[in-house]
C-alpha cells in the first residue's frame, strides 16, 4: 500500500469538500466523483448523485490509470461523451489533481445525464414549433419596433454588456446612432426604446437631448 504524505492527504481531504458542494449545487442530474489515484484498486473515495451504480472502494476507471501511468496525461478532459451503465448518454469532464512533485494523486470528475436535457430541449422544439394557416398574416408588434429592439440588442452586445445595463453615456450613443438610422421616426419609439432598456419614456427623452 502507498504510504499518504500529509500533503497528499490534505488534497484528498480538500478535494472530497469540493465535490460535495459541486455534487449540492448541480443536483440531481450531474455525478461527482473523487478518485484517489494512490490506490487505483479501490479509488473512489467520494460519489455524489450517484448515476453510474458505483461505490466508494471501487477501482480506477480507464482514464484514471492513464495518468497514474503518465504524470504527462491532460490534467482537463473537459465534456467527453460518455455512458452511463443503463444507455443514458452523459458528458464528462475530469480533472486530475497532482502534488506538489508533479505526480497524480487524484481525480475530480463530473458525469452529467443528458437525458433530462434532451428531453427538455425536444418539448421546448415542440413548443416553439408554428405553423402557417392559410391566407393568414397578423403580426402583434408595432410596425419597426422589431429593428429597433434588434438594434439595441447588438449595441449592448458591442459593449459586451445587455440593454438593461447600459450606462448613461452609452443610452445617449445608441439614441444618437437609433435617430440617425431612422428608427426613432417609428410611431411609439420612444415607448419600444424604453420598454427595451427599461427605464421611463421621461429618461428616453433625457437622454435624447
Amino acid at each position: 500500500m502507498n504510504k499518504i504524505t500529509a500533503e497528499q492527504n490534505v488534497l484528498l481531504e480538500q478535494l472530497k469538500q469540493v465535490a460535495k458542494g459541486l455534487g449540492e449545487t448541480f443536483a440531481p442530474f450531474c455525478e461527482v466523483v473523487v478518485h484517489d489515484l494512490l490506490h487505483p484498486g479501490h479509488a473512489i473515495l467520494a460519489i455524489h448523485n450517484n448515476l453510474s451504480g458505483r461505490q466508494p472502494g471501487d477501482p480506477a476507471t480507464e482514464l484514471g490509470l492513464a495518468r497514474i501511468a503518465d504524470p504527462e496525461y491532460p490534467q482537463i478532459v473537459a465534456n467527453y461523451a460518455n455512458q452511463l451503465p443503463d444507455g443514458r448518454q452523459a458528458k464528462s469532464t475530469s480533472i486530475g489533481i497532482k502534488d506538489s512533485s508533479g505526480c497524480y494523486v487524484a481525480a475530480l470528475c463530473m458525469n452529467v445525464d443528458l437525458t433530462l436535457f434532451q428531453g427538455l430541449y425536444n418539448v421546448l422544439t415542440e413548443f416553439d414549433n408554428t405553423r402557417a394557416a392559410a391566407g393568414v398574416q397578423e403580426s402583434l408588434d408595432p410596425s419597426g419596433a422589431a429593428v429597433i429592439r434588434t438594434r439595441i440588442d447588438q449595441f449592448a452586445a458591442r459593449r459586451a454588456t445587455t440593454p438593461r445595463a447600459l450606462k448613461t453615456e452609452d443610452r445617449r450613443i445608441l439614441i444618437r446612432e437609433l435617430r440617425e438610422s431612422g428608427c426613432m421616426e417609428v410611431r411609439r419609439s420612444m415607448e419600444t426604446v424604453a420598454l427595451h432598456l427599461g427605464v421611463s419614456r421621461a429618461t428616453v427623452y433625457s437622454d435624447a437631448k
